[in-house]
């Protein structure tokens, strides 16, 4: 059984639109999270929550969409204490803590992917050059180090979860070939597209190399149950991919198939890979759960807020070009939520921002709504959401620093 730490806090709310975040946090129909009625024990929520082995994104009522026009009032978090933190000291920065166990990754990973032929090779090694984040393999090993502690082990990694992390990275960088050949993208992380320098057939080509060789890498670690997690990965990027060459008339349905894209292409692969690594350690569900949901709520912040800053950021930030979605056809959650106030939106969704100037006008569309902050707002809600599920774990340093990447990921500017 899983032992549980109460995380207390309140949230000062101001005007809140309830029959909106009722509905998106409508979790396998239980109840709304209790922060809309000014109550509960943990974070200001309820105990709504959501399996892992049912369904991995939000229900959505009818009133998910309704409009208005006049600006909304957000609540802001005012935390007061975690009872039983680790330490009274400032939380540990997350990529400091998990430094040590990724100072070779690049160099196992390049290693995987060990070819004798020389252009190959290149194509293969591109990306791993060790300028990325390397945000999934960092959320991995925190949380592999905090499922250790909280099993009463040493915090040390399991090889099998260090390879995790590895493979986690593998398969992340693997799906950016794939999109960059599909969405025609000429930049990424600062640099020329792979397809951009080699052509699409040879990008194809080394993306699905890449996949075989963490396909491998699974295999040698030797769990059946670890190989059936991280294949779910595979079959959701695939999934989320199809969902968004599509969209939907209604716009309740809009926002639900936008969310359920979301997870399958985002946080799916964080969600199972932190899933994978509590296995390796512990055999009770519920660890295995916490985990999940964890990296399903960061996951799917990270998107959200990913989607804001291709309307607030610039170019040299992103190291990808600005407005990417709205010229690739995408209605993110910014669109979605400026339609409430510009019906006008709807035709130019529903075809792609196909004719001349819907970009521009989507675009000014946004400058001018709730859609931007509404976005923002929902993350807050998801990484509200992963402290709640992280804070059931023992406390550690890492579980500590898992929590404040939350704040991270929301105030990420790049």
């Amino acid at each position: 059984m899983a032992f549980r730490w109460r995380h207390v806090g309140s949230w000062t709310t101001g005007a809140i639109r309830t029959g909106l975040l009722e509905t998106i946090w409508c979790f396998n129909g239980s109840s709304a999270p209790s922060l809309l009625r000014g109550t509960g024990p943990v974070a200001g929520w309820g105990d709504a929550g959501l399996s892992s082995r049912t369904v991995h994104t939000t229900s959505l009522g009818n009133s998910i969409l309704t409009r208005h026009k006049s600006r909304l009032h957000y609540p802001t978090p005012t935390p007061r204490c975690f009872q039983r933190i680790h330490s009274d000291a400032k939380l540990k920065d997350p990529f400091t803590l998990a430094q040590k166990d990724l100072n070779n990754l690049y160099d196992d990973i390049k290693k995987e992917l060990f070819v004798s032929k020389s252009e190959l090779k290149s194509l293969c090694d591109y990306y791993f050059d060790g300028k990325g984040k390397a945000f999934r393999p960092m959320i991995v090993v925190l949380m592999a180090r905090a499922c250790n502690s909280h099993s009463n082990r040493d915090g040390d990694l399991l090889p099998g979860q260090r390879s995790i992390a590895m493979i986690s990275e593998m398969i992340h960088t693997a799906s950016l070939v794939h999109d960059d050949v599909i969405d025609g993208s000429d930049k990424r992380r600062g640099k020329t597209t792979i397809n951009e320098v080699w052509g699409e057939r040879k990008a194809i080509l080394a993306g699905d190399f890449i996949l075989s060789a963490a396909s491998m890498a699974l295999a040698r670690i030797g769990n059946n149950t670890v190989v059936s997690v991280l294949s779910q990965v595979m079959e959701d990027l695939v999934r989320g991919e199809f969902m968004q060459l599509g969209s939907k008339e209604n716009e309740n349905e809009r926002f639900k198939h936008y969310l359920d894209k979301t997870f399958k292409k985002t946080a799916s692969l964080i969600a199972n890979s932190c899933k994978a690594v509590s296995i390796l350690v512990n055999s009770d569900p519920e660890v295995h759960e916490i985990a999940f949901q964890y990296g399903r709520n960061v996951g799917i912040a990270f998107q959200l807020v990913d989607d804001v800053l291709d309307f607030t950021a610039c170019a040299s930030q992103l190291g990808k070009p600005s407005a990417t979605d709205l010229k690739l056809g995408l209605a993110t959650g910014p669109v979605l939520f400026a339609c409430q106030q510009f019906p006008e939106l709807h035709g130019m969704i529903m075809r792609r921002f196909s004719s001349s100037g819907d970009v521009a006008r989507a675009w000014q569309y946004v400058q001018e709504s709730d859609g931007v902050d509404q976005t923002n707002y929902l993350a807050q809600h998801y990484c509200q959401e992963a402290i709640r599920q992280i804070s059931l774990l023992r406390p550690s340093l890492e579980r500590d620093a898992l929590i404040r990447l939350t704040q991270m990921v929301l105030t990420r500017d790049k």
